[in-house]
């Protein structure tokens, strides 16, 4: 038997229902002001470059402005919010043609530690390398990837973030390494890698 207050009884011991906010408790500006970060790191993981991601996180709040009154609260807000991120980074990926240059005057200070100019090619072609992989792959499978494997999240926080069960993150992570395993190989077979 349902009472109000979202509480059920059932055989004597009382459970709780949750109860799905309203949109009109919502607010977009503070959904902006708690998971912003969280947002801007989703974009960064499925692969919106740098000069993209100012443009792509302000997308991605403007179809939360649009979609509010949508949400029905079955999911948690970063939940929701991932798969509006998610679908925006698709967006700009697909428009990725599309480059803005940002010119500026002031120039990078090296370190004394700097690397050695055949060290910093090195590195630059891993990173082209890595990053022409990660393009390649299902936006799911990256962004698993890149959390577990550069920003070192456990199964269990990725699972909490991107809403799935940890099984479905260990399957894509497997899958992300098999396609990066086979990403590097063909690069061999062609030559462009050593």
């Amino acid at each position: 038997m349902k009472e109000p207050g979202g509480t059920e009884h059932r055989g004597g011991v009382e459970a709780a229902i949750p109860v799905a906010p309203s949109s009109a408790a919502l607010d977009v500006t503070a959904i902006h002001a708690a998971h912003a970060d969280f947002v801007w790191s989703a974009l960064q993981r499925f692969g919106v470059r740098d000069r993209d991601l100012e443009d792509a996180l302000q997308e991605v709040f403007v179809v939360v402005h649009r979609r509010l009154d949508s949400y029905d609260g079955t999911s948690k807000v970063t939940t929701w919010l991932y798969g509006i991120a998610m679908r925006v980074a698709a967006a700009f990926r697909r428009r990725a043609h599309v480059r803005r240059e940002h010119p500026t005057d002031d120039v990078p200070e090296q370190d004394d530690d700097a690397l050695s100019p055949e060290e910093l090619a090195a590195r630059q072609q891993a990173r082209a390398t890595l990053e022409t992989i990660l393009d390649g792959m299902d936006l799911d499978r990256r962004a698993v990837f890149v959390m577990f494997e550069v920003e070192e999240l456990s199964c269990e926080e990725i699972a909490g973030i991107v809403g799935v069960p940890v099984g479905t993150v260990y399957s894509r992570l497997h899958k992300a390494r098999k396609e990066l395993e086979v990403g590097i190989a063909r690069l061999r077979a062609k030559g462009d890698l050593s």
